[in-house]
């Protein structure tokens, strides 16, 4: 609320993935209604098929800013960052990890398992992201 979107976008267009069934796309458009700010930006957006599709328009200038996952921004380097929607904006963002019924081979087992482990959570850190400790399965 406190960022300035409208004026930061100086005319320029807003790029997001498409609020009707992009996650990225939902997740920013319930953040901008949220915030009050939907209606003054929604005939400015820019919707794209997906969340990279976002950072593409914005680092070729097509777009003067975009709403992407701050994991996807951090790795291409050639956008920054200048706000992030409050965690009780929008609902939160997850992704979860099952093992499909009739397959929990051991193979699969030691996969699944090493995604909860303190390596790939330090992966996963790494690149932006909260990991959630869950229980066992």
């Amino acid at each position: 609320r406190d960022f300035p979107f409208a004026e930061k976008l100086a005319g320029g267009r807003l790029a997001m993935g498409d609020p009707d069934h992009v996650p990225a796309g939902i997740y920013g458009k319930a953040a901008f209604e949220r915030l009050g700010l939907w209606r003054a930006l929604a005939g400015r957006v820019v919707r794209t098929q997906d969340a990279r599709a976002v950072l593409a328009l914005v680092e070729r200038g097509e777009a003067a800013a975009g709403v992407a996952y701050a994991s996807d921004a951090r790795i291409t380097g050639r956008v920054r960052v200048v706000a992030s929607f409050p965690a009780a904006s929008h609902p939160p963002i997850t992704y979860p990890a099952a093992i499909v019924a009739g397959r929990d081979r051991p193979e699969v087992r030691r996969f699944f398992d090493f995604f909860r482990s303190p390596q790939a959570a330090a992966v996963f850190a790494e690149y932006g992201f909260t990991v959630i400790p869950t229980a066992a399965p």
